[in-house]
């Protein structure tokens, strides 16, 4: 008999998400700066409310997530009845296409985009549109003129991953002006809390009933582990997300760990400064060496080589050394290597190892 049990158009296009590497065999001591994660880790906070949490197992979570929605709101000065919270914010991303993108219509995001707007286009069975980027950084003007009347999603991650680099809020605003009527924007924040000053696009989300905003807790607040994230937006996007939002979607310890962290306003605070630091001087050492770099806003950065072949070579020494970073060929660009902002001593090693590279190629 013919099997007959086949999946629906567009899900085998779809090449499977893959994590950052944690391991190399036969070396000791690992520098896992592939996932952009927070070295210093969640606030004690954070931590002392997880453990809390393991008394109560047997219990179900918290289904309207109150006590983190009012959280938030306190915090980001924002409304607690128009904030939902997901499995990380991949999963906020994939409730807004599966609502609003459907066979026949268009998911919108750059060249450079998080591979997860295709991925969830094509879970929707929508079809994904890549625009292309000008040097690594969002251009309005191609994100506008890739927009069709069948557009209904436009994914824009600011800052940008893996690129790092940032829009203005005026660009921001041009972009949301001109979209047509049937399209919403979704604003991508999950770096934005590296940013000093900025509200990842609070303003046009207020101000706008066609866009609609992410965060995440996985990157600033050191809870990748618990796949936390949350969506901000208006009332009505609020209401349709809800109705296919399963009822205990975030776990109890995700979201009495992901409070505390929202809340502990100082502990983010240092990490901002810490990797805001390191960040910087990363750069700065690597561009003195022959490794260049556009100026970052997130916990990583973007660093280019002259070749397919270098980057591969690079990416080669630093694994040797226990140095883990990101290959980015899936991204359109295989010149480079994203290395996420480790501590004092990742980002020291990082540069003598290249360092050694480097005059080994001269």
């Amino acid at each position: 008999m013919t099997n007959q049990i086949t999946p629906r158009p567009g899900i085998m296009e779809i090449d499977p998400y893959m994590g950052g590497e944690s391991h190399v065999p036969g070396v000791a001591k690992i520098h896992k700066l592939s996932s952009n994660e927070n070295p210093l880790g969640p606030s004690p906070k954070a931590i002392a409310a997880f453990k809390a949490v393991a008394g109560t197992l047997e219990r179900y979570p918290s289904s309207d997530h109150a006590g983190l929605r009012i959280a938030i709101g306190q915090v980001h000065g924002v409304d607690p009845s128009r904030v939902i919270c997901g499995d990380g914010s991949d999963e906020v991303i994939s409730w807004l296409c599966n609502a609003y993108a459907g066979p026949g219509d268009e998911v919108l995001f750059t060249a450079h985009g998080f591979s997860m707007y295709r991925i969830s286009a094509l879970g929707a069975g929508a079809t994904p549109v890549e625009v292309a980027e000008t040097k690594r950084r969002v251009d309005v003007d191609k994100l506008l003129a890739g927009c069709t009347a069948n557009t209904r999603l436009v994914f824009l991650a600011n800052p940008g991953n893996p690129t790092g680099t940032m829009i203005s809020e005026a660009e921001m605003a041009r972009l949301a002006d001109g979209l047509p009527p049937q399209a919403l924007l979704v604003l991508d924040g999950a770096y934005a809390d590296f940013v000093e000053g900025f509200d990842g696009g609070l303003a046009l989300v207020e101000a706008r009933n066609n866009v609609f905003m992410t965060r995440t807790f996985s990157k600033i607040y050191g809870l990748g582990g618990l796949r936390v994230g949350w969506g901000y937006g208006p009332a009505a996007i609020i209401d349709v997300l809800n109705r296919i939002r399963g009822p205990f979607n975030v776990t109890a310890a995700g979201l009495a760990a992901a409070q505390a962290a929202v809340l502990d306003l100082d502990y983010t605070d240092r990490c901002r400064a810490e990797n805001t630091r390191w960040r910087d001087w990363l750069q700065a050492e690597l561009a003195a060496i022959g490794i260049p770099s556009d100026q970052a806003f997130g916990n990583f950065i973007l660093t280019r080589f002259g070749s397919e072949i270098q980057a591969d070579a690079a990416e080669a020494a630093l694994r040797m050394a226990g140095i883990l970073v990101r290959k980015v060929k899936g991204y359109r660009l295989p010149d480079c290597l994203r290395i996420t902002v480790g501590d004092e001593e990742a980002c020291r090693l990082v540069v003598d190892v290249m360092t050694k590279f480097m005059k080994e190629r001269d």
